[in-house]
């Protein structure tokens, strides 16, 4: 749970006393203490925050993703905090999903490269250093493939299937020495993940040799059959190392029942101690590797660097390394920067909170000033005009008339998980009027379109010259102008296939009759006959 005080102070003052709380037990063991640190420390106010995997997905460049994993990793470690949960390693194979934003791709050999060069940039090149953190690599297995793209849901398919296309991620994890992997609350064939001990003992840790811990997802052993003893020992036995038990007394399911609970079934011959063994060598030694026994606290010299201003020039780049050029009639971009007047439109023009997405601050994140540094689109748009040129702005776009260029600049509404699954991919139609009102402006119309996800362009592709898929870019709308004025001409390639209409969803690259409005890997660039300005 977030302490009342969300600064890289009160985080680090709740961890340094938890940890001295910890250590006053008999064998001073000291706690590792994770977070949801997804793209950026972004539970921390006032830290830089990065595209969203999806995001960085298009960028294809692992380089450039293990940086920004470096720079999570550095102002994570500042705060005391040993452990990220990530990166999400699914390969989103149905785009209704409210997670899709967290994979890096459709393709698993993607994010099998990109997933190894995250955890390469969190755990650095030994995991005692002072800014690495534990990586986690995240949810096994095939949780972006359940029917219907339903979050928790059931992937159903066969074993080849499934290790075709979601286990080569994992195996490229445990090939770059990931210290941790948390289970899916999903379900494979009927069989929930927590309860699958032929993926987790026979295959995780026999097959692919992981020798870190296996962690759960949060309470979801409470979803396993049977009572709540009858859950410890199916999740037990099935190799998780470590649970997620957010519950105290007097609530049911709680920490302390677990504790009671788990020693009556190893005093029962239902848990062996082997069992038990196995687990507290792997969460010990990966204690050690970290060096909490040596130096359990946080080392608050490094707190200057959340933030700072070498962060957010990554960050920037990855934005506009991100940046998916799909359509630009008649060359209208890059624009000039000197002009007599843009207009910009759109809900999200003018909105962090709708940049960054969900995981930002909180858990589904939310529209609005959510997180403090950064610069919205807007802000950034007019820190790169020509002093002489005039930007103006209204929401809806009514008063594009008269400019020389319009932007608008839309997108989805924060979600995360489950929140986000929709069955209706489609623009609504208070966006879609927008364009319309600037396309009755009479200007060229640009469109930037905020997702987690390939959305339903519909009528947007023909009320638009240019569009824009800028993803969940994060704090740095700054990366989002440096394309738009043509500082830098685009790079980004779509990992996700863009369907036509809902009737093609979901939709992959190597399907029957594979035909999306924009391919796998489609992108376009800037004309060399309109050189960038």
């Amino acid at each position: 749970s977030d302490p009342p005080d969300i600064s890289p102070k009160g985080w680090t003052d709740t961890y340094d006393t938890l940890q001295a709380w910890a250590l006053k037990n008999r064998l001073k063991i000291p706690i590792i203490y994770g977070i949801d640190a997804v793209h950026g420390h972004n539970n921390i106010n006032g830290a830089v925050i990065f595209p969203h995997n999806i995001g960085l997905g298009a960028t294809r460049n692992p380089k450039l993703v293990e940086r920004a994993a470096r720079i999570t990793a550095r102002e994570v470690a500042a705060t005391g905090i040993d452990w990220t949960f990530a990166p999400a390693v699914c390969v989103v194979r149905d785009e209704r999903w409210g997670r899709t934003y967290e994979g890096y791709a459709e393709e698993p050999g993607l994010v099998a490269e990109l997933g190894a060069a995250a955890i390469r940039g969190f755990q650095s090149d030994r995991l005692s250093a002072r800014s690495a953190i534990l990586a986690c690599a995240k949810h096994y297995l095939g949780d972006g493939g359940t029917t219907g793209g339903k979050d928790q849901g059931d992937t159903v398919c066969d074993e080849p299937t499934l290790r075709r296309l979601f286990l080569p991620p994992y195996e490229a994890a445990v090939k770059a020495g990931v210290g941790s992997v948390m289970v899916s609350f999903s379900s494979w064939n009927g069989l929930k993940m927590h309860a699958n001990r032929y993926l987790i003992t026979d295959v995780l840790k026999g097959e692919l040799g992981f020798r870190g811990l296996v962690v759960s997802d949060w309470a979801a052993i409470n979803q396993l059959p049977g009572e709540y003893k009858d859950q410890i020992e199916t999740a037990v036995n099935a190799g998780v190392d470590m649970f997620m038990i957010p519950d105290g007394p007097p609530k049911q399911r709680n920490y302390v029942q677990f504790i009671e609970l788990l020693e009556q079934l190893v005093h029962e011959g239902r848990v062996s101690e082997s069992r038990i063994n196995d687990a507290v060598m792997r969460i010990l030694r990966i204690k050690f590797e970290l060096g909490l026994f040596d130096r359990p606290f946080a080392d608050r010299k490094l707190l200057g660097a959340i933030g700072s201003v070498a962060h957010r020039k990554v960050a920037r780049e990855c934005v506009r390394a991100s940046l998916v050029l799909l359509k630009n009639d008649h060359d209208v971009l890059p624009l000039p920067k000197k002009t007599r007047r843009i207009h910009v439109g759109g809900v999200a023009a003018d909105d962090i909170g709708i940049q960054c997405g969900g995981w930002t601050i909180t858990w589904q994140g939310r529209p609005g000033r959510v997180i403090e540094g950064g610069t919205t689109i807007l802000q950034a748009i007019r820190r790169a005009v020509h002093p002489s040129t005039i930007v103006t702005f209204d929401q809806d776009a009514r008063d594009a008339a008269g400019a020389d260029y319009t932007v608008v600049v839309l997108g989805e509404k924060p979600y995360a998980e489950g929140l986000g699954d929709r069955q209706d991919l489609a623009l609504p139609e208070s966006d879609l009027q927008a364009l319309r009102n600037a396309k009755a402006g009479g200007a060229p119309v640009v469109l930037v379109l905020l997702s987690g996800r390939p959305l339903i362009l519909g009528e947007a592709l023909e009320l638009c010259d240019s569009i824009i898929a800028a993803w969940l870019p994060g704090t740095e709308g700054d990366g989002v102008a440096d394309v738009l004025f043509g500082d830098y001409n685009p790079t980004g390639k779509l990992s996700v296939s863009w369907p036509r209409s809902m009737s093609q969803v979901p939709i992959n690259v190597g399907d029957a009759n594979y035909d999306p409005l924009f391919p796998f890997g489609y992108g376009l660039r800037y004309s060399s006959k309109k050189p960038c300005r």
